[in-house]
């Protein structure tokens, strides 16, 4: 008997993939986390770096709840990956209406120089504590 040889399609590499930094795996992030910001960088605007998906439609998108993507999406903000930002919308009617937050994807940079200072600041005071004790 022998083996077929199945050839798989070629992908467009700019199409169906986006890019996604190396350091997040280095930050300490939770997988709800790089799970949440790997969606975030799927959905933002390359020129702007900004996206406005719902609580609700990324918890559909990576399978969790609304609670547990704003309690992430706090984390990232903590962490120095993400800024939000609250919108507005206006309805047919001329009412205001809170809108999804604004999210800007931050440089990863930030992120790590933030990471590695908290990672100082640490071993700095369990040395102090480690002298005291």
């Amino acid at each position: 008997m022998r083996l077929k040889y199945r050839q798989y399609p070629k992908r467009n590499a700019i199409k169906n993939y986006f890019p996604l930094p190396n350091e997040i795996f280095c930050l300490g992030l939770s997988t709800g986390e790089i799970a949440v910001y790997a969606y975030l960088i799927y959905c933002e605007d390359r020129k702007t770096f900004q996206c406005h998906p719902s609580f609700r439609t990324i918890g559909r998108a990576v399978g969790l709840s609304r609670n547990t993507i704003k309690k992430y999406i706090t984390g990232l903000e903590q962490k120095h990956l993400i800024t939000t930002e609250p919108t507005t919308v206006c309805s047919k009617d001329g009412r205001k209406r809170n809108g999804s937050l604004l999210y800007t994807i931050r440089p990863i940079e930030e992120a790590k120089a933030y990471y590695y200072e908290q990672q100082l600041e640490r071993a700095t005071l369990l040395q102090v504590r480690s002298k005291a004790g």
